[in-house]
């Protein structure tokens, strides 16, 4: 296997490119930056030459739909989101979604246009096109899990509060996302600042996006990979050294661990709140034990309605997610967000202007509210936020008159 330092090459249009050649397969990684118009020239006239069989983007399906296919939102099943429990990617997502349309509408160009150009020509001149990026919503899963809970805090009020930032993307912010990746960007300093962050948002997509140039089974004996310019060393180090089988390395980094499935935190509540309220009625008699019990039912049921009506949420949504919150501890994974929004996908089912208007409406406050289709996400993460605050209100409270 061969390779050829990173170039400037004029046909490129002083975008770099480093050429790797292994198992008679000669790849031509291209690294562009997310919001310039050089690179897509660059990518236009690289197909345009003929000299490449098959074409390779740095995108996963649902990008890459979004990208070619924004109308195909209005095919969401937002039920089968809810109870699948792939609300927080689905947020995510629109987190960064708004991330993008900031800087469209700043530097006046479509962040990806270059990505989206690929595949536009590519299919133009009816070569093969490879999607070798990861799914971002198991790029966003590995990356909670490789979290301590604070982080997890930390980053998600990140996310919350880039969708409702008004304020331009700063100039170096724009410098860095030209020499980085769109995903890095949207993280911000965060990113930065946190080692297991970065591992997986970079250095885990280039081993996958490698091993999946590797895996291409079309023939093609000359492939152009676009990817950002983020990605071009990690890539071509991992396509050179790599001696893993590419089926391997991809299904390991697609892969979320999953949670214990001894789940040691809620069975430790639920022992401590159930234990603290029979110690409190054997000890104190009914009425303490009463006392315990109503705490425990009224902070929960109260707190997550708070939650809910906060979101916006039916009345009947708010009357379901307080019901099912005290009995949460008994049902782990099936958090009280999930009753509220499947009710309020139901009562309030959004309609195809409301997925049409989605990527704008998620820009601001008042459109998530406007919105069935944010407000349903609202609704899911607000109640279960309220559940969380029960609990803990409720435990202190519970073993605040046990010790007093």
């Amino acid at each position: 296997m061969t390779d050829a330092p990173a170039q400037h090459a004029a046909g490129y249009a002083g975008q770099p490119v480093v050429e790797v050649e292994r198992d008679g397969v000669h790849y031509t990684l291209l690294g562009t930056a997310h919001v310039s118009r050089a690179s897509i020239a660059a990518v236009q006239a690289a197909i345009d030459s003929g000299r490449f069989d098959a074409v390779a983007v740095e995108l996963d399906a649902q990008r890459h739909q979004a990208l070619t296919q924004p109308q195909a939102l209005a095919e969401l099943n937002l039920v089968k989101v809810i109870r699948e429990r792939k609300v927080a990617p689905f947020a995510a997502n629109l987190a960064l979604a708004a991330y993008q349309r900031r800087l469209a509408e700043q530097l006046g160009i479509e962040p990806g246009a270059e990505l989206k150009a690929a595949a536009t020509e590519a299919a133009a001149r009816g070569l093969p096109l490879q999607l070798i990026d990861r799914d971002v919503g198991i790029t966003f899963r590995r990356i909670l899990h490789g979290l301590r809970f604070w982080d997890r805090l930390q980053l998600i009020g990140g996310l919350a509060g880039s969708l409702f930032a008004r304020e331009d993307v700063s100039a170096e912010d724009i410098e860095r996302l030209k020499e980085g990746d769109m995903l890095e960007s949207s993280f911000g300093e965060f990113a930065r600042d946190t080692p297991s962050l970065y591992a997986t948002l970079i250095d885990e997509r280039d081993q996958y996006m490698a091993a999946r140039l590797r895996e291409r089974g079309d023939g093609a004996r000359r492939v152009l990979a676009v990817v950002g310019a983020g990605h071009l060393q990690g890539m071509a180090r991992y396509l050179r050294e790599d001696m893993r089988t590419p089926a391997d390395v991809t299904a390991a980094l697609a892969a979320v661990p999953r949670k214990r499935k001894v789940p040691w935190i809620t069975l430790t509540l639920l022992a401590l709140i159930a234990g603290g309220i029979a110690w409190g009625w054997y000890h104190g008699g009914h009425a303490l034990g009463r006392d315990l019990l109503l705490q425990w039912v009224a902070w929960t049921c109260g707190l997550t309605a708070l939650g809910a009506v906060l979101a916006g949420a039916n009345p009947l949504s708010v009357l379901v997610g307080a019901l099912v919150a005290p009995f949460k501890p008994f049902r782990p994974g099936l958090p009280s967000g999930m009753f509220s929004a499947l009710v309020e996908v139901r009562l309030r089912k959004p309609a195809y202007p409301d997925f049409l208007a989605l990527r704008d409406d998620a820009q601001s406050l008042r459109g998530w509210y406007r919105n069935r289709v944010t407000r349903v996400v609202l609704v899911f993460l607000l109640t279960n936020l309220g559940t969380v605050a029960g609990e803990w209100v409720a435990g202190a409270r519970i073993f605040g008159k046990l010790l007093g």
